[in-house]
Protein backbone atom coordinates (compact mmCIF):
# COMPACT_ATOMS: atom_id res chain seq x y z
CA UNK A 1 0.00 0.00 0.00
CA UNK A 2 1.23 3.59 -1.21
CA UNK A 3 1.59 6.05 2.22
CA UNK A 4 0.97 9.65 1.11
CA UNK A 5 2.70 12.58 3.41
CA UNK A 6 1.17 15.24 4.12
CA UNK A 7 2.90 17.70 1.60
CA UNK A 8 1.95 15.29 -1.37
CA UNK A 9 -1.70 15.07 0.04
CA UNK A 10 -1.64 18.84 0.02
CA UNK A 11 0.01 18.89 -3.81
CA UNK A 12 -2.52 15.98 -5.23
CA UNK A 13 -5.61 18.21 -4.04
CA UNK A 14 -4.48 21.10 -5.62
CA UNK A 15 -3.72 19.06 -9.01
CA UNK A 16 -6.98 16.85 -8.72
CA UNK A 17 -8.90 20.32 -8.24
CA UNK A 18 -6.59 21.89 -11.18
CA UNK A 19 -6.54 19.30 -14.24
CA UNK A 20 -3.27 19.64 -15.75
CA UNK A 21 -0.76 21.41 -14.32
CA UNK A 22 3.10 22.36 -14.53
CA UNK A 23 5.32 22.93 -11.77
CA UNK A 24 5.29 26.56 -11.79
CA UNK A 25 1.15 26.66 -11.65
CA UNK A 26 1.41 24.26 -8.64
CA UNK A 27 3.78 26.43 -6.87
CA UNK A 28 1.81 29.55 -7.29
CA UNK A 29 -1.14 28.19 -5.93
CA UNK A 30 0.79 26.78 -3.02
CA UNK A 31 1.54 30.03 -2.02
CA UNK A 32 -1.92 31.60 -2.65
CA UNK A 33 -2.66 28.93 -0.10
CA UNK A 34 -0.37 30.20 2.38
CA UNK A 35 2.02 27.31 1.86
CA UNK A 36 6.10 27.49 2.39
CA UNK A 37 7.48 26.18 -0.02
CA UNK A 38 10.37 27.34 -2.79
CA UNK A 39 9.87 26.32 -6.78
CA UNK A 40 12.66 24.66 -6.30
CA UNK A 41 11.47 22.42 -3.39
CA UNK A 42 7.78 21.88 -5.65
CA UNK A 43 10.07 20.48 -8.61
CA UNK A 44 11.40 17.94 -6.48
CA UNK A 45 8.50 16.74 -4.78
CA UNK A 46 6.39 16.60 -8.31
CA UNK A 47 9.53 14.68 -9.74
CA UNK A 48 9.53 12.45 -6.31
CA UNK A 49 5.60 11.84 -6.95
CA UNK A 50 6.29 11.21 -10.57
CA UNK A 51 8.56 8.36 -9.51
CA UNK A 52 6.72 6.91 -7.01
CA UNK A 53 3.99 6.75 -9.39
CA UNK A 54 1.50 9.30 -7.62
CA UNK A 55 1.30 11.29 -10.64
CA UNK A 56 1.88 11.31 -14.45
CA UNK A 57 4.17 13.55 -16.47
CA UNK A 58 2.76 14.88 -19.51
CA UNK A 59 5.04 16.67 -22.07
CA UNK A 60 9.12 17.48 -21.44
CA UNK A 61 11.28 20.70 -21.27
CA UNK A 62 9.19 23.31 -20.13
CA UNK A 63 6.44 22.15 -21.56
CA UNK A 64 6.68 19.70 -18.65
CA UNK A 65 3.13 19.11 -16.82
CA UNK A 66 1.55 16.93 -14.28
CA UNK A 67 -2.08 14.93 -13.77
CA UNK A 68 -2.59 12.79 -10.78
CA UNK A 69 -2.69 9.03 -11.29
CA UNK A 70 -5.25 6.74 -10.50
CA UNK A 71 -2.95 5.38 -7.78
CA UNK A 72 -2.99 8.43 -6.10
CA UNK A 73 -6.97 8.70 -6.67
CA UNK A 74 -7.13 5.58 -4.47
CA UNK A 75 -5.64 6.48 -1.35
CA UNK A 76 -6.38 10.32 -1.91
CA UNK A 77 -7.47 11.59 1.66
CA UNK A 78 -10.33 13.40 2.04
CA UNK A 79 -13.34 14.87 4.23
CA UNK A 80 -16.36 13.03 2.86
CA UNK A 81 -18.83 15.35 4.72
CA UNK A 82 -17.20 18.75 3.31
CA UNK A 83 -16.60 17.36 -0.13
CA UNK A 84 -20.32 16.24 -0.28
CA UNK A 85 -21.38 19.81 1.38
CA UNK A 86 -20.55 21.32 -2.22
CA UNK A 87 -23.60 21.72 -4.44
CA UNK A 88 -22.39 18.79 -7.57
CA UNK A 89 -21.80 20.71 -10.03
CA UNK A 90 -19.31 22.79 -8.13
CA UNK A 91 -17.12 19.94 -6.98
CA UNK A 92 -14.17 19.26 -8.97
CA UNK A 93 -14.39 15.73 -9.17
CA UNK A 94 -15.34 14.11 -12.88
CA UNK A 95 -18.40 13.37 -14.10
CA UNK A 96 -17.19 10.40 -16.51
CA UNK A 97 -16.52 6.51 -15.92
CA UNK A 98 -12.57 5.75 -14.90
CA UNK A 99 -12.11 2.63 -17.72
CA UNK A 100 -8.27 2.59 -16.78
CA UNK A 101 -9.33 2.43 -12.86
CA UNK A 102 -9.92 -1.58 -12.29
CA UNK A 103 -6.80 -2.26 -14.62
CA UNK A 104 -4.44 -0.09 -12.48
CA UNK A 105 -6.43 -0.74 -9.29
CA UNK A 106 -3.74 -2.28 -6.71
CA UNK A 107 -3.70 -5.69 -4.93
CA UNK A 108 -2.76 -4.30 -1.55
CA UNK A 109 -5.50 -1.92 0.10
CA UNK A 110 -4.96 -1.68 3.53
CA UNK A 111 -1.74 -1.10 5.54
CA UNK A 112 -0.36 -2.95 8.68
CA UNK A 113 -2.08 -1.60 10.94
CA UNK A 114 -5.40 -2.01 9.44
CA UNK A 115 -4.54 -5.71 8.21
CA UNK A 116 -4.00 -5.74 12.21
CA UNK A 117 -6.97 -4.75 13.08
CA UNK A 118 -9.27 -6.81 10.86
CA UNK A 119 -7.04 -9.97 11.08
CA UNK A 120 -7.87 -9.77 15.50
CA UNK A 121 -11.28 -9.11 14.45
CA UNK A 122 -11.58 -12.31 12.08
CA UNK A 123 -9.23 -14.74 15.05
CA UNK A 124 -11.92 -13.51 17.40
CA UNK A 125 -14.44 -14.51 14.92
CA UNK A 126 -12.94 -17.92 14.32
CA UNK A 127 -12.45 -18.38 17.95
CA UNK A 128 -16.73 -17.67 18.93
CA UNK A 129 -17.79 -19.88 15.63
CA UNK A 130 -15.85 -23.04 16.20
CA UNK A 131 -18.15 -25.00 18.39
CA UNK A 132 -21.17 -23.66 18.32
CA UNK A 133 -24.35 -25.37 18.60
CA UNK A 134 -27.26 -25.93 16.09
CA UNK A 135 -29.56 -23.92 18.91
CA UNK A 136 -27.12 -20.73 18.71
CA UNK A 137 -26.35 -20.65 15.04
CA UNK A 138 -29.35 -20.96 14.27
CA UNK A 139 -30.65 -17.81 16.12
CA UNK A 140 -27.27 -15.79 15.46
CA UNK A 141 -28.40 -16.44 11.78
CA UNK A 142 -31.49 -15.21 11.76
CA UNK A 143 -30.42 -12.03 14.06
CA UNK A 144 -27.66 -11.15 11.74
CA UNK A 145 -30.25 -11.44 8.81
CA UNK A 146 -32.99 -9.27 9.95
CA UNK A 147 -30.30 -6.58 10.97
CA UNK A 148 -29.11 -6.69 7.18
CA UNK A 149 -31.93 -6.74 6.01
CA UNK A 150 -32.92 -4.28 7.85
CA UNK A 151 -30.18 -1.82 7.02
CA UNK A 152 -29.31 -2.48 3.50
CA UNK A 153 -33.11 -1.66 2.80
CA UNK A 154 -33.29 1.67 4.75
CA UNK A 155 -29.89 2.82 3.34
CA UNK A 156 -32.06 2.61 0.02
CA UNK A 157 -35.30 4.75 1.58
CA UNK A 158 -37.04 1.81 2.97
CA UNK A 159 -39.49 2.75 6.13
CA UNK A 160 -39.42 -0.27 8.14
CA UNK A 161 -38.27 -0.33 11.37
CA UNK A 162 -35.59 -3.21 13.05
CA UNK A 163 -39.26 -4.00 14.85
CA UNK A 164 -40.81 -4.06 11.65
CA UNK A 165 -38.03 -6.11 9.89
CA UNK A 166 -38.22 -8.27 12.81
CA UNK A 167 -41.96 -9.76 12.48
CA UNK A 168 -41.69 -9.96 8.89
CA UNK A 169 -38.80 -12.15 8.64
CA UNK A 170 -39.98 -14.20 11.64
CA UNK A 171 -43.78 -14.52 11.29
CA UNK A 172 -44.06 -13.02 7.95
CA UNK A 173 -46.77 -9.78 9.03
CA UNK A 174 -45.69 -7.15 6.93
CA UNK A 175 -46.08 -3.37 8.78
CA UNK A 176 -48.70 -1.53 8.14
CA UNK A 177 -48.87 1.50 6.40
CA UNK A 178 -45.90 0.31 4.55
CA UNK A 179 -45.62 0.11 0.66
CA UNK A 180 -45.39 -3.87 -0.09
CA UNK A 181 -42.40 -3.15 -2.07
CA UNK A 182 -40.96 -2.66 1.08
CA UNK A 183 -41.87 -6.18 2.61
CA UNK A 184 -40.60 -7.55 -0.78
CA UNK A 185 -37.28 -5.93 -0.70
CA UNK A 186 -36.23 -6.77 2.74
CA UNK A 187 -36.77 -10.65 2.48
CA UNK A 188 -35.19 -10.66 -0.94
CA UNK A 189 -31.99 -9.91 1.42
CA UNK A 190 -33.48 -12.68 3.54
CA UNK A 191 -33.54 -14.77 0.35
CA UNK A 192 -29.68 -13.62 -0.61
CA UNK A 193 -27.90 -13.71 2.13
CA UNK A 194 -29.47 -17.57 2.37
CA UNK A 195 -28.42 -18.18 -0.96
CA UNK A 196 -25.04 -17.29 -0.65
CA UNK A 197 -24.15 -18.87 2.40
CA UNK A 198 -26.02 -22.18 1.08
CA UNK A 199 -23.35 -21.50 -2.36
CA UNK A 200 -20.60 -20.33 -0.61
CA UNK A 201 -18.18 -22.10 -2.76
CA UNK A 202 -19.51 -20.01 -5.82
CA UNK A 203 -18.02 -16.64 -4.61
CA UNK A 204 -14.11 -17.04 -3.66
CA UNK A 205 -14.38 -14.24 -6.71
CA UNK A 206 -17.03 -11.57 -8.63
CA UNK A 207 -18.10 -13.20 -12.24
CA UNK A 208 -20.32 -12.13 -14.38
CA UNK A 209 -22.54 -15.04 -13.53
CA UNK A 210 -22.70 -14.86 -9.61
CA UNK A 211 -23.78 -11.41 -10.13
CA UNK A 212 -26.26 -11.38 -11.87
CA UNK A 213 -27.80 -14.29 -10.10
CA UNK A 214 -27.58 -12.50 -6.96
CA UNK A 215 -29.33 -9.01 -8.15
CA UNK A 216 -31.92 -11.54 -9.78
CA UNK A 217 -32.99 -12.45 -5.96
CA UNK A 218 -32.47 -8.79 -4.84
CA UNK A 219 -34.77 -7.70 -7.14
CA UNK A 220 -37.60 -10.08 -7.30
CA UNK A 221 -41.15 -8.92 -7.70
CA UNK A 222 -39.98 -5.53 -7.32
CA UNK A 223 -40.42 -4.60 -11.44
CA UNK A 224 -36.70 -4.50 -12.11
CA UNK A 225 -35.27 -6.03 -15.23
CA UNK A 226 -32.53 -8.53 -15.32
CA UNK A 227 -28.99 -8.85 -16.70
CA UNK A 228 -26.98 -5.82 -17.99
CA UNK A 229 -29.22 -2.44 -18.40
CA UNK A 230 -29.72 -0.94 -21.56
CA UNK A 231 -30.88 2.43 -20.44
CA UNK A 232 -29.45 5.50 -18.76
CA UNK A 233 -28.70 5.65 -15.11
CA UNK A 234 -28.23 8.66 -13.21
CA UNK A 235 -26.95 8.92 -9.50
CA UNK A 236 -29.11 11.35 -7.44
CA UNK A 237 -26.99 14.17 -5.68
CA UNK A 238 -24.29 13.28 -8.01
CA UNK A 239 -22.90 14.55 -11.65
CA UNK A 240 -21.23 11.60 -12.01
CA UNK A 241 -22.87 9.27 -15.15
CA UNK A 242 -22.07 6.01 -15.07
CA UNK A 243 -21.83 3.65 -18.36
CA UNK A 244 -24.98 3.67 -20.81
CA UNK A 245 -23.37 1.25 -23.26
CA UNK A 246 -24.32 -2.46 -22.46
CA UNK A 247 -20.79 -3.31 -23.92
CA UNK A 248 -18.71 -1.12 -22.03
CA UNK A 249 -20.87 -2.47 -18.96
CA UNK A 250 -19.55 -5.72 -19.46
CA UNK A 251 -16.17 -4.70 -20.07
CA UNK A 252 -15.97 -2.77 -17.26
CA UNK A 253 -17.41 -5.80 -14.93
CA UNK A 254 -14.64 -8.20 -16.28
CA UNK A 255 -12.52 -5.51 -15.41
CA UNK A 256 -14.05 -5.65 -12.21
CA UNK A 257 -13.99 -9.49 -11.58
CA UNK A 258 -10.29 -9.26 -12.68
CA UNK A 259 -9.29 -7.02 -10.21
CA UNK A 260 -11.26 -8.78 -7.19
CA UNK A 261 -9.29 -11.84 -8.40
CA UNK A 262 -5.79 -10.23 -7.98
CA UNK A 263 -6.52 -8.53 -4.62
CA UNK A 264 -4.41 -9.85 -2.01
CA UNK A 265 -6.90 -10.57 0.99
CA UNK A 266 -10.54 -11.26 0.84
CA UNK A 267 -11.43 -7.73 2.82
CA UNK A 268 -9.85 -6.44 -0.22
CA UNK A 269 -11.87 -8.22 -2.60
CA UNK A 270 -15.37 -7.94 -0.45
CA UNK A 271 -14.43 -3.72 -0.55
CA UNK A 272 -13.58 -3.59 -4.01
CA UNK A 273 -16.76 -5.27 -4.30
CA UNK A 274 -18.90 -3.05 -2.71
CA UNK A 275 -17.43 -0.13 -4.29
CA UNK A 276 -16.93 -1.15 -7.97
CA UNK A 277 -20.42 -2.57 -8.03
CA UNK A 278 -22.32 0.42 -7.04
CA UNK A 279 -19.42 2.66 -9.63
CA UNK A 280 -20.55 0.93 -12.62
CA UNK A 281 -24.06 0.05 -12.15
CA UNK A 282 -25.03 -2.72 -14.21
CA UNK A 283 -28.31 -3.03 -13.67
CA UNK A 284 -31.06 -0.78 -13.96
CA UNK A 285 -31.82 -1.10 -10.16
CA UNK A 286 -31.06 -2.51 -6.61
CA UNK A 287 -26.89 -2.17 -7.72
CA UNK A 288 -25.69 -0.79 -4.07
CA UNK A 289 -27.78 -3.71 -2.47
CA UNK A 290 -26.08 -6.39 -4.68
CA UNK A 291 -22.90 -5.17 -4.14
CA UNK A 292 -23.09 -5.06 -0.34
CA UNK A 293 -24.56 -8.96 -0.30
CA UNK A 294 -21.92 -9.01 -2.80
CA UNK A 295 -19.10 -8.50 -0.68
CA UNK A 296 -20.55 -10.56 2.09
CA UNK A 297 -20.50 -13.44 -0.18
CA UNK A 298 -16.95 -12.95 -0.78
CA UNK A 299 -16.18 -12.70 3.09
CA UNK A 300 -18.13 -15.71 3.78
CA UNK A 301 -16.86 -17.90 0.83
CA UNK A 302 -13.09 -17.32 2.77
CA UNK A 303 -14.31 -17.88 6.13
CA UNK A 304 -14.81 -14.98 7.19
CA UNK A 305 -17.36 -12.61 9.27
CA UNK A 306 -19.87 -10.66 6.95
CA UNK A 307 -21.57 -7.35 7.54
CA UNK A 308 -24.96 -6.54 8.95
CA UNK A 309 -23.60 -2.66 8.20
CA UNK A 310 -26.12 -2.34 11.49
CA UNK A 311 -24.30 0.39 13.04
CA UNK A 312 -23.57 2.65 10.17
CA UNK A 313 -24.93 6.24 9.86
CA UNK A 314 -26.43 6.61 6.08
CA UNK A 315 -25.79 9.89 5.73
CA UNK A 316 -21.82 8.51 6.02
CA UNK A 317 -22.70 5.61 3.54
CA UNK A 318 -23.74 7.33 1.19
CA UNK A 319 -21.03 10.11 1.38
CA UNK A 320 -18.45 7.67 0.84
CA UNK A 321 -19.76 5.86 -1.69
CA UNK A 322 -20.55 9.76 -3.92
CA UNK A 323 -16.63 10.34 -3.02
CA UNK A 324 -15.68 6.80 -4.78
CA UNK A 325 -18.06 7.82 -7.49
CA UNK A 326 -16.57 11.35 -8.53
CA UNK A 327 -12.68 11.04 -6.86
CA UNK A 328 -12.23 7.24 -7.08
CA UNK A 329 -10.88 7.58 -3.49
CA UNK A 330 -11.31 4.30 -1.34
CA UNK A 331 -10.01 6.33 1.77
CA UNK A 332 -13.57 7.51 3.18
CA UNK A 333 -15.28 4.11 2.29
CA UNK A 334 -12.20 1.85 3.70
CA UNK A 335 -12.65 3.51 7.04
CA UNK A 336 -16.26 2.47 7.19
CA UNK A 337 -15.27 -1.19 5.81
CA UNK A 338 -12.58 -1.67 8.61
CA UNK A 339 -15.36 -0.41 11.50
CA UNK A 340 -18.45 -2.18 11.12
CA UNK A 341 -16.39 -5.32 9.88
CA UNK A 342 -14.64 -5.22 13.35
CA UNK A 343 -18.20 -4.56 14.51
CA UNK A 344 -19.88 -7.77 12.94
CA UNK A 345 -17.02 -9.88 14.02
CA UNK A 346 -17.84 -8.72 17.67
CA UNK A 347 -20.94 -8.80 17.71
CA UNK A 348 -22.35 -12.17 15.11
CA UNK A 349 -21.86 -15.39 15.11
CA UNK A 350 -22.85 -17.14 11.71
CA UNK A 351 -20.49 -19.37 9.96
Amino acid sequence: MIKISQKQQNILEIILENGTMQSSAVHKEILRRNGDMSLVSVKRALSKMANSKLLIVVGSGRSTSYIISNLAKVFFDIDAKKYIGIEPDKRHGSNKYNFEYFSEFPVDIFDESELKILNQATENYKQKTKDLSEIVEEKELLRLIIELSWKSSKIEGNTYTLLDTEKLILDKEEAKGHDKKEAIMILNHKDAFNFIRENNSEFKTLTLANLEKLHSILIKDMDVKLGIRNRIVGVTGSKYKPLDNQYQIREAVEALSDAISKAKTPYAKALLALLGIGYIQPFEDGNKRTGRLMANALLLSHGYAPLSYRSIEESDYREAMLVFYEINSIIPFKKIFIAQYKFAANNYAVK
